[in-house]
């Protein structure tokens, strides 16, 4: 009997995970404002309860920064999409 090989899940750093939720955060936002009207960082982060800066700084990726699963939520229920829609790298 032969095993069959699973490819295993690919373990992502805090650095690329942040990337990809900030990307997706400022996609997201962009296609919120081309089809339900403008949501700037700032109408965002006062829908959320977050400062702007947190906003900005996870969108410019530049920057590191963690946030909690509920404001994850928070931001993927503000913007109409799913946590999992946040999460998920471009080529997926």
């Amino acid at each position: 009997m032969t095993k069959l090989k699973t490819k295993e899940p690919d373990i992502l750093n805090e650095n690329e995970l942040f990337k990809i939720i900030g990307g997706n955060v400022r996609r997201y936002r962009m296609l919120y404002n081309a089809t339900n009207g403008r949501m700037t960082q700032e109408n965002l982060a006062e829908k959320v309860d977050i400062s702007t800066s947190v906003i900005g700084g996870l969108e410019s990726e530049k920057m590191n920064q963690g946030i909690s699963v509920f404001v994850l939520y928070k931001i993927s229920r503000a913007l109409n999409v799913s946590v999992d829609a946040l999460l998920k790298r471009k080529n997926n």
